[in-house]
């Protein structure tokens, strides 16, 4: 059998700045790159729905297609297979005398736990693992992991004295020697969605995914449309494409590496200067950076009921609730926008999130980790330290120095919708309402439900929940169960 070594991808779909396809490519023996569609990422969770959604897997499987193109280019092959990993890997070591595997750290346990397996399977290969999903290694900050700061701004503010690490070089390998695949090894097709279990869209994917679909989406939002001089003052916009930068998706997935990101915001600026909204994308990578620490911190103490606080706050369990929530029929305009839009495209921006999941927490007093679990089947970036991270920001037991801390989503809709053209966009039962009637809907009297053609409960849901009073009982509720955790 033929020698090879191995680029074993899974979150970081690209050819630029990959350290393990650096590596294979000056080992000196043929490089085969290997990605394995598992059919644990797509099975239907407790909860009822699927781990990993429609829109997040169409995202994915254009990324590996693209990813297989850019491999081409180079010459390296891309095995794809949808099949458990252990499986896959146990089947290419019968038709290859597998040397070396080279693959990107991840922190997750479900991740380690696959890997561990693979390592079973072929005990003399040598596993070369690099870290590569974060602006800075945890080796190069100035504390161990064990004393990360426990709230964001004291971890900024640290990096702040100490001096910033400096970036590793990018770049892509110049030469790779690509492993030539035998008769009886076929590159594979990438699996469909129904071949993955899942319904087909019933739209265009909103973000296509892919490397090369980011680098266009990188140049075009900072030089091309010239939007990075404003993200500070659109950032928080929920409508418009441009009104924020939508590179989460890329980097998510590994499609996109946050050090170019970071180089091309520099760029940037030696070309037109710094300004706050410059710092300000950078400061969002670096709170992407800040989760990943969390995650590597606490482990799978981010997936705990009392997330890493431990206090033990009661959460309810009321199933028509949650589907009201899931489905945007909560009878509050920006929650039900925001769902819906989650739902029918697999995004939505940071500002719905946060009140999104306030409600969920603050006012329906639902459990947290399913809300995350429906964001991580939905979010075509999800990211799993980001995600579970923001969450138990949101629900108070996570890094967050406030003891409650809730969204009044009526007053966050007037506020960043004051016109209501989001809220039209994705609920047109109310697109004939004027503000302020489509923020709140529940105070229209008879006659102006028969004005405006909306009959509250029968064209659009009355509240399921009383806003202020829901967030007044949770907020003792909150109040009691950190005073029993002392």
């Amino acid at each position: 059998m033929d020698s090879c070594v191995i680029v074993w991808f899974r979150n970081d779909l690209r050819v630029h700045d990959h350290r393990p396809l650096l590596h294979a490519s000056s080992h000196g023996l043929p490089v085969l790159g290997v990605y394995v569609f598992d059919p644990g990422q797509y099975q239907n969770l407790s909860y009822g729905f699927p781990k990993t959604g429609k829109h997040r897997t169409q995202f994915i499987r254009e990324s590996v297609a693209d990813l297989r193109q850019n491999l081409k280019q180079l010459g390296v092959p891309l095995l794809v297979r949808h099949g458990s990993p252990e499986e896959v890997f146990t089947s290419i070591s019968e038709s290859f005398t597998i040397q070396e595997i080279f693959l990107h750290e991840e922190i997750g346990s479900e991740e380690r736990s696959i890997e561990r397996k693979v390592r079973e399977r072929l005990p003399h290969t040598t596993f070369t693992i690099d870290r590569g999903h974060n602006l800075y290694p945890p080796e190069d900050l100035p504390f161990n992991i064990s004393e990360l700061p426990d709230t964001f701004s004291q971890f900024r503010k640290v990096l702040g004295k100490n001096g910033l690490p400096g970036l590793t070089e990018i770049s892509i390998p110049s030469s790779i020697r690509g492993s030539h695949l035998p008769m009886n090894v076929p590159e594979g097709d990438i699996p469909t969605l129904q071949e993955l279990g899942l319904e087909e869209l019933d739209r265009p994917p909103r973000y296509p995914g892919g490397s090369s679909k980011a680098k266009d989406r990188l140049l075009h939002y900072i030089f091309k449309a010239d939007r990075l001089k404003v993200y500070k003052e659109t950032r928080n916009g929920m409508l418009k494409e441009d009104d924020s930068s939508k590179f989460s998706p890329y980097l998510a997935n590994g499609c996109l590496s946050p050090k170019v990101v970071l180089d091309q915001i520099r760029t940037y600026e030696r070309k037109h200067g710094k300004n706050e909204s410059t710092y300000m994308l950078y400061f969002e990578l670096l709170w992407r950076d800040y989760f990943h620490l969390v995650h590597r911190k606490y482990g799978d103490r981010i997936f705990y009921p009392a997330g890493i606080k431990g206090d033990r706050i009661p959460w309810d369990d009321d199933q028509e609730l949650l589907h009201c929530w899931m489905d945007g029929m909560t009878g509050y305009p920006l929650v039900d926008a925001a769902m819906r839009e989650l739902k029918q495209t697999g995004f939505m921006s940071n500002r719905a999130r946060q009140n999104v999941a306030s409600f969920f927490t603050k006012n329906l007093g639902l459990d947290w980790r399913i809300g995350a679990a429906w964001f991580e089947s939905q979010l075509v970036d999800f990211d799993v330290a980001s995600n579970y991270g923001n969450w138990l920001y949101i629900a108070g037991v996570g890094n967050d120095a406030v003891p409650f801390r809730a969204f009044n989503v009526e007053k966050q809709a007037l506020d960043y919708d004051p016109d209501g053209s989001y809220l039209r966009y994705w609920l047109p039962e109310l697109r004939d309402l004027p503000a302020p009637w489509i923020h709140q809907p529940r105070e229209m009297g008879m006659l102006e439900q028969e004005q405006y053609g909306v009959r509250l409960g029968e064209d659009y849901p009355l509240p399921v929940v009383d806003l202020h009073e829901s967030m007044r009982i949770r907020k003792q509720v909150f109040e009691q169960a950190q005073k029993n955790s002392r």
